[in-house]
């Protein structure tokens, strides 16, 4: 699903002028800007708006009519995937400890939700297959694999919960998956090569050559940096390759905006209604 925006160029009459048998002579133009498909992707779910990560956040991106919602996965103690960012729950949770070193069942006594406010009190931390099931279907998954290096084998898991569900093959439901860590998104290519993948790249003053975009465009769909590294020509670049953009993260409307004038394929926000769904007039 995305969102169509488009922008209607001025002049609809150039002119009307009369023949000397008096009969009248319109000539018209009717200028469109070429159509930009934007896709506003929930950032760990509308975490603006309700606890990260959890179906509550997952549930408010549906409602914002978010085209994807993104997350983040981790491998609990006993080998479940489980959707959380920090690589402990200390932030997020009442909880303290490494996410890796605690079992599922000790990760789902922990309460995700008070930390943000506690209209969301009992707020669990989710397992991917819990949120494959529940939103399959009703918005698209932008699925990051979080530092893979202290999970050996999670791409694995990642595409066994996929595909058991059938969501490996091209269908309604978008899916994608992206790290930081290019190796790991190699891995997952080479597992699942029906699903896009994207390269999550921090912010450096240096930015991103055509070389690195080169080699990225070997196996990625997506380039999705910082968005303090976007700027028009980066995005152009970007499309010369073939793939697509979706900068990080957007927390305010001036960002937004920018980014809709720059051309980016899509944007990664915690407010998903700070996107507006139209571009702004670039008539001179």
């Amino acid at each position: 699903m995305k969102r169509i925006l488009q922008t209607l160029a001025v002049g609809v009459f150039a002119f009307t002028s009369l023949l000397p048998d008096g009969t009248a002579l319109a000539n018209e133009e009717v200028t469109k800007k070429e159509q930009k498909q934007m896709t506003t992707v929930a950032h760990r779910g509308a975490s603006g708006y309700a606890p990260e990560n959890t179906m509550a956040a997952f549930e408010k991106s549906v409602d914002m009519k978010a085209e994807m919602l993104e997350l983040d996965v981790q491998m609990s103690k006993d080998g479940e995937l489980v959707v959380i960012h920090d690589t402990s729950v200390d932030r997020t949770t009442n909880g303290t400890g490494a996410v890796k070193d605690m079992t599922y069942e000790e990760l789902l006594q922990l309460d995700a939700g008070s930390y943000f406010n506690e209209a969301f009190a009992g707020e669990k931390i989710p397992t991917l297959g819990e949120v494959l099931d529940e939103y399959r279907g009703k918005i698209g998954i932008l699925i990051e694999i979080k530092s893979p290096s202290l999970y050996p084998g999670i791409e694995q898991k990642i595409a066994d919960e996929l595909v058991d569900r059938n969501m490996h093959k091209p269908n309604n439901n978008k899916i994608i998956v992206q790290s930081f860590d290019h190796d790991s998104v190699m891995t997952f290519h080479s597992l699942l090569p029906s699903i896009p993948v994207g390269v999550l790249v921090g912010y450096s003053p240096n930015g991103i050559s055509n070389v690195q975009l080169a080699a990225f465009s070997s196996y990625a769909d997506y380039v999705n940096p910082n968005l303090s590294m976007i700027d028009s020509d980066l995005v152009q670049r970007i499309h010369n390759q073939g793939m697509e953009t979706y900068p990080w993260t957007v927390r305010d409307e001036l960002s937004a905006d920018f980014l809709l004038n720059v051309g980016v394929d899509g944007i990664i926000t915690d407010y998903p209604d700070y996107v507006d769904p139209h571009l702004p007039d670039q008539a001179a």
